[in-house]
């Protein structure tokens, strides 16, 4: 979440999905849009990628897709990297999916500790350049890579596919003024230009309610579960107290 909009800097943004709860709870944004895709869907996918000429895609299974199991069982022979900790498909879902739901660390799971490449264009071209085995990524990456430069994607093969993720909210400032909200969705939801939503793959855009992001916050909460549960270095004291206070949370979605 950028500092700039919680300091009441920024009156509109677009988000991912895990960095528009934080904004929500933090700095009084509220959502009012989301991306309909060209097919009629709301959503998008994380993904696990490899290089196509890595050794380890004739290990997998790539029509099951078990790519998150196959990590799982050789994390010491293989390189990760994740996105950015704030991405919701380049970190929140895969951690949670594959590590947190498995009781795995992922600091510890590999050779060597995962790094963040910062973006989804980095993790993709890491692994395009073979600096690391696995890499995450989404749907809408592979979308742009394919149209944008389509022998890069040829260079990368898809190993594990999460469950559909929320696509991402427009959100603006609660306590701007309702005339001005108005025009604004008036705006959005009636954007129809092709030409500038076709090439990215959407037909336009709809109307969204904070609850449509109550999944992500799920997984957020389950994975903050997870990580405290793994803390060898808290009291049990501790870690009840602060499981307890998640689980609140949780209830309370």
């Amino acid at each position: 979440m950028s500092p700039v909009k919680a300091a009441g800097k920024v009156q509109l943004a677009w988000y991912g999905g895990k960095s528009y709860i934080e904004a929500a709870k933090r700095a009084d944004a509220e959502v009012f849009a989301r991306v309909i895709n060209e097919d009629g869907t709301k959503g998008y996918y994380s993904h696990l990628i490899t290089n196509v000429n890595n050794p380890i895609v004739q290990e997998i299974d790539l029509e099951a897709g078990n790519g998150d199991q196959y990590i799982l069982e050789n994390g010491q022979d293989l390189t990760f990297a994740f996105n950015d900790p704030n991405s919701t498909s380049g970190f929140l879902v895969p951690n949670y999916y594959v590590f947190a739901k498995n009781s795995v660390d992922p600091r510890t799971a590999f050779s060597e500790e995962p790094i963040f490449a910062g973006s989804h264009e980095a993790t993709l071209q890491a692994v395009i350049n073979n600096q690391v085995d696995v890499a995450t990524n989404n749907s809408e990456q592979l979308i742009n890579l394919e149209k944008n430069n389509p022998e890069d994607l040829k260079q990368v093969q898809v190993i594990w596919t999460s469950p559909e993720i929320p696509s991402d909210p427009i959100a603006y400032r609660k306590d701007m003024p309702d005339c001005l909200k108005a025009s604004i969705k008036d705006f959005v939801y009636n954007y129809d230009d092709l030409a500038i939503l076709n090439p990215l793959g959407w037909a336009g855009f709809e109307a969204a309610k904070d609850a449509d992001w109550n999944p992500i916050r799920e997984l957020n909460i389950g994975t903050q579960i997870a990580e405290i549960e793994a803390d060898e270095t808290m009291s049990a004291d501790s870690k009840k107290e602060q499981i307890d206070a998640l689980k609140k949370e949780l209830a309370a979605l």
